[in-house]
């Protein structure tokens, strides 16, 4: 389902003006004895009502802009997937229960690789940006690799310190990886051909995925979210009462 958009339009207000008369305009002579002035009181009147009137549509208008729904940068998610349930090896070498270790807390989830030349850096770099710039933030990111052959658990934990020294890195074996991948409900990974220096590619699921306190996968985030769309959800993810079990 995708996002909800909403927005606000700015109405200007221009005020009406009387230009004075040019000096070189003789004032017009009166024509015919004067007039007794008219009463003002029906004018005020309607100028009150006119207020009374503007002031509700302002109000009813308010209400109406905090019942929209708030937009996502991500793909919201509706019924939500429950988090997956898989466990692998981090790079301390111990064993991760990814439901278990992850229970309670808001969780991004991506699958990738340490050689990859452009998703992967610039996925990462981009939460970890937003996330230095949110600090306090209760969030665990989780990274999964799809090239074991070639990452290490060594290689794993000195790549994401790149990044944040938060971030979990997890590997397995090529049968535990695509269980994981399948679990998580998102393509299984496929090493491209080496070339002659033995160097290859993995096309691998390209997206964040975004669990809440509930345990549940409200949202993903495909690749090209900025850190701006990041800063702006993570604390809205963090304050759904909803979807953090606590409505």
């Amino acid at each position: 389902m995708a996002p909800r958009r909403t927005g606000d339009d700015n109405w200007p207000i221009v005020a009406n003006q009387t230009l004075p008369a040019r000096p070189d305009e003789p004032e017009e002579p009166p024509r015919g004895p004067a007039r007794r002035p008219r009463s003002h009181r029906g004018a005020i009147v309607g100028i009150a009502v006119a207020a009374v009137l503007l002031i509700a549509a302002s109000f009813v208008a308010g209400l109406a802009h905090r019942s929209k729904p708030t937009t996502f940068a991500g793909t919201v998610w509706d019924p939500a997937p429950a988090k997956p349930d898989f466990t692998l090896t981090d790079t301390s070498g111990h064993a991760y229960d990814f439901r278990d270790e992850t229970r309670g807390k808001l969780t991004l989830l991506f699958f990738g690789y340490t050689h990859c030349p452009d998703v992967c850096p610039i996925t990462l770099a981009t939460i970890a940006g937003a996330l230095n710039d949110l600090p306090g933030s209760a969030v665990t990111v989780v990274f999964v690799t799809t090239d074991p052959a070639r990452d290490t658990t060594a290689r794993i934990r000195q790549w994401l310190d790149g990044y944040d020294t938060d971030f979990v890195g997890l590997t397995g074996t090529p049968v535990q990886l695509a269980a994981a991948q399948r679990a998580a409900g998102v393509t299984i990974a496929q090493p491209d051909q080496p070339d002659s220096k033995g160097n290859y590619t993995v096309g691998h699921a390209a997206s964040v995925l975004v669990y809440t306190g509930d345990g549940r996968q409200h949202l993903s985030y495909p690749f090209g979210t900025t850190q701006g769309d990041w800063q702006h959800d993570i604390p809205l993810l963090l304050s759904d009462k909803a979807w953090n079990g606590r409505s």
